[in-house]
């Protein structure tokens, strides 16, 4: 049996700022953006995840400080790409740096408007091999 983890809770003070900074200047996809009476929920993914953040105002979630997840990670296949279009999106990014010249070796991190951060690692193997293939990206079978 498999244990996919799907979901990250991320504690955010602002829901507005925080969809506004991870959907239009991280670019991560919006799948629902669910408020009630009782609760306002949110789900957004990065491009080619399996792992969505959700932020929001559930009893559970206002348990966490704001901005108190570190180092969460995202893997890319080029840092310095994935930085520049960060940084041509407003979002402040650190340099780039090589602990190890092998493929897996290079970071850079950033951190949203509460101060949740993240860390980006270069794969580049996920240039010809992504961990989820195309054809089989997003929620429903395309990549939504």
């Amino acid at each position: 049996m498999d244990w996919t983890l799907e979901v990250i809770v991320l504690p955010v003070s602002d829901i507005g700022r925080a969809v506004a900074f991870y959907r239009d200047q991280v670019g991560f996809h919006l799948d629902h953006d669910t408020q009630t009476e009782q609760m306002h929920v949110v789900q957004l993914t990065p491009r080619g995840s399996g792992c969505s953040i959700v932020i929001g105002d559930l009893p559970a979630q206002n348990e966490m400080a704001p901005g108190s997840m570190r180092g969460l990670q995202l893997v890319v296949s080029d840092a310095k790409a994935a930085r520049e279009e960060l940084l041509s999106r407003g979002v402040e990014a650190s340099e780039i740096v090589t602990f190890d010249a092998r493929d897996g070796g290079t970071f850079f991190g950033f951190s949203d408007p509460d101060g949740n951060s993240w860390a980006v690692q270069e794969l580049r193997v996920r240039a010809e091999k992504p961990l989820i293939p195309l054809e089989a990206r997003g929620r429903f079978g395309g990549d939504d």
